[in-house]
């Protein structure tokens, strides 16, 4: 019974696996394809000849260099404001002592549960009342606090001891002393897992940067892919390329740090 059991967890997870990564493994062998092979009905698995143009005529086809140069800037920013906020309410929400702190905690908790579209619209509208449309405050700010990383990283402060934040108060150390010199330190694991996930989600952004640019210099990458949607059709396979160009970045970026992202995750149910 264990060795069938066995067999079918492995056989599960291969099946997880190939749905997982087949989408990624066609989005490559469709950007070497001609239009032909990737429109077709059924479409070709595999390219006759690859056409490494592609490539190149998905970069003239759009600014990418600007979308680039404005991803970056937009989850760079993103990223180290989200990790600002982040420590200072984990802090206060394990660390501090104040009135109906449950009560904030269960509201937080609740907003995990409101689906993200809906939350589109109420900050669009609160941006376009400030008239921030179209600008670098517009794509930044709404990313600039995030609940489920405050709940992600209140969960791993819980792991360290009260016994430390005692004893930096009695030798005189403020709050803002103490996260940087003992609890920053300490949750460096955490936080780099926290940086890396949030740099990724802001590369990958679509749907707000769209919502709140009017023109092609302040869009992002991931916007440059409506740049292969004409009256006449798609162009599936340049758009393909253009996908695996920007999702390269972030396979490098995750076979760097990969190891660092998952002892982030595991450590933060170790308690010490």
């Amino acid at each position: 019974m264990k060795r069938i059991g066995r067999l079918f967890a492995y056989g599960f997870v291969l099946l997880t696996t190939g749905v997982t990564v087949f989408p990624f493994l066609y989005m490559v062998s469709a950007s070497l394809m001609s239009f032909q092979e990737a429109t077709g009905v059924p479409p070709a698995l595999l390219p006759a000849h690859a056409r490494w143009s592609n490539f190149g005529e998905a970069l003239r086809a759009a600014p990418f260099a600007r979308y680039a140069v404005n991803t970056l800037i937009v989850s760079g920013l993103s990223t180290l404001g989200t990790l600002a906020t982040t420590v200072l309410a984990a802090f206060a929400l394990v660390r501090l002592r104040f009135r109906f702190k449950r009560l904030l905690m269960g509201v937080m908790v609740a907003l995990l549960m409101v689906p993200y579209e809906i939350l589109v619209f109420t900050n669009y509208r609160t941006i376009a009342q400030l008239g921030l449309l179209d600008t670098y405050a517009a794509l930044i700010l709404p990313s600039l606090a995030s609940v489920f990383y405050i709940l992600y990283l209140c969960q791993y402060l819980t792991a360290i001891p009260d016994t430390y934040y005692k004893a930096a108060i009695v030798n005189g150390c403020g709050d803002l002393e103490y996260m940087w010199r003992i609890m920053i330190p300490m949750s460096r694991s955490a936080l780099f897992t926290m940086a890396l996930l949030l740099f990724i989600s802001g590369w990958n952004s679509f749907l707000w940067p769209i919502l709140v640019t009017n023109t092609t210099d302040m869009r992002l990458v991931g916007n440059g892919l409506s740049a292969f949607v004409t009256e006449s059709g798609t162009a599936v396979q340049l758009q393909m390329a253009a996908s695996t160009i920007i999702v390269l970045p972030i396979l490098i970026l995750y076979a760097v740090f990969h190891r660092r992202i998952i002892e982030g995750v595991h450590v933060n149910g170790i308690k010490r």
